[in-house]
């Protein structure tokens, strides 16, 4: 009995410390992954091994020479005339052939989540189904008059442990906005599958 007691203290131990050592793991290892891969797009210090592979080593270099460009260029976007040829640099890409859908694709989805044009602002409960079933998504886009649809709205619902998400097209009578908790809370609680915490935890709608 004592003996089987010791091994589920250890067991117990072992989870315990599983609990603090994975997220953090995680996290440094993402970290880590992405950090490292955008350094090796600029191949600063490489050498070729014996294989003929190139090895790259910036030591973090490149990675901080491509973030203070891009820090550069929003700054100097901000100027008039910068601003000018970047807007006029946006409307070629637009009419390119074979690559103004990747382009516009890739700047919507950017936008949705940075700058003036943000998308997941409106967090909200959907009916989806038409039950007392509930969802928490974004309200993407309050009018789809153009779509065909009279006071209809577009919610996006995340999905739990995923980037991926669904949209739906659902008369605005069946959405409540969430108003005690943050759109950045809705997303975390939503994509962590309802296991974090928020700061409010009595949600209010209206």
């Amino acid at each position: 009995m004592s003996q089987r007691f010791y091994y589920t203290k250890i067991l117990q131990y072992f989870l315990q410390g599983l609990l603090i050592i994975a997220p953090l793991a995680i996290t440094v290892y993402a970290l880590y992954f992405i950090i490292s891969t955008i350094d090796n797009w600029l191949p600063i210090f490489s050498y070729t091994n014996e294989k003929g592979r190139v090895i790259v080593q910036n030591y973090g270099l490149g990675f901080l020479i491509i973030l203070l460009a891009i820090i550069a260029i929003g700054y100097f976007s901000s100027f008039f005339i910068t601003g000018r040829l970047i807007s006029f640099m946006d409307r070629v890409m637009e009419r390119t052939p074979g690559i103004k859908h990747i382009y516009t694709t890739t700047r919507d989805f950017v936008e949705a989540f940075a700058g003036d044009k943000k998308k997941f602002t409106f967090n909200v409960l959907a009916n989806i189904d038409d039950t007392d079933v509930w969802r928490m998504g974004f309200v993407t886009r309050e009018d789809m008059a153009e779509f065909g649809f009279q006071d209809y709205v577009a919610v996006y619902i995340p999905m739990a442990y995923s980037v991926a998400g669904h949209v739906y097209v659902i008369p605005k009578s069946r959405i409540k906005p969430i108003t005690h908790i943050t759109s950045a809370q809705t997303m975390k609680f939503a994509v962590s599958g309802g296991v974090t915490t928020v700061d409010e935890v009595e949600t209010r709608v209206s």
